[in-house]
């Protein structure tokens, strides 16, 4: 193998960085990420109160703007025109790497389009940290995100019946039941790994069935961030699979 090359870390001009947050614990932020975000003209921030959080932590000044699913189509024209002008972007999401489930993925494509250079800050990701602890196997697994709440849902659980591949699922603390429900009724009762605030103070990595995640949070509170593994489909549990 070749001498691996360490690269100029700090902000280039005219550079859209992608720069990976925390997703709980401050001290997950690179010593990388926390140089870009000092460095940029520009932090577009998913959330600005959420990110402002992040700079004061850690004693960061610098120019906040927000670039959200609302706002993309406006703000995106407006990023690309300062960084054609050679101003730096450092891209955050609400927490984690931008990108995954989130709309960094449209300035990233307009960009590219533009032949403006897009650069990975790499570092926390919610799904990979959660396939990673679940002991679920991760040689090939399908990140799905959120699932739709409506129109498409019932469709969109019918492709995961017969996938073989782990399932990584994000599910937010309300509608935490209904998605255990529905995934009882179409891939029947298969292992499953629900973490909760991974990374925080207060998490937890719960093992189990389906069946037995839906008794146990329809009888609990529920509060956090989820993320959900699903073992793929084997010959094991074909037979408990709803047709």
């Amino acid at each position: 193998m070749g001498e691996t090359v360490a690269l100029d870390d700090s902000a280039q001009r005219g550079t859209l960085y992608l720069v990976s947050t925390p997703i709980g614990n401050m001290e997950d932020i690179t010593l990388r990420a926390l140089r870009v975000l000092r460095e940029a003209d520009i932090v577009a921030a998913e959330d600005t109160r959420r990110t402002g959080l992040l700079l004061n932590y850690f004693e960061i000044k610098n120019h906040l703007e927000s670039y959200h699913d609302h706002n993309k189509e406006k703000k995106t024209p407006h990023l690309l025109s300062r960084l054609s002008q050679g101003y730096s972007v450092a891209l955050v999401s609400d927490a984690g790497t931008p990108g995954i489930s989130d709309p960094a993925f449209y300035l990233v494509r307009e960009a590219i389009k533009t032949s403006v250079p897009v650069v990975s800050i790499p570092g926390p990701t919610a799904a990979i940290a959660g396939l990673t602890v679940s002991g679920l196997p991760t040689d090939r697994f399908l990140f799905e995100g959120f699932l739709p709440t409506k129109k498409g849902r019932k469709n969109r659980l019918e492709t995961l019946v017969r996938e073989s591949r782990t399932i990584v699922l994000y599910e937010a603390p309300h509608r935490l039941v209904r998605t255990l429900s529905d995934l009882l009724t179409n891939l029947g009762d298969r292992p499953i790994v629900v973490c909760r605030e991974l990374t925080k103070k207060f998490e937890e990595i719960l093992r189990g069935s389906i069946s037995e995640m839906v008794t146990l949070f329809s009888h609990r509170k529920i509060q956090g961030e989820f993320v959900l593994i699903i073992k793929g489909l084997s010959k094991k549990n074909d037979k408990n699979t709803s047709q």
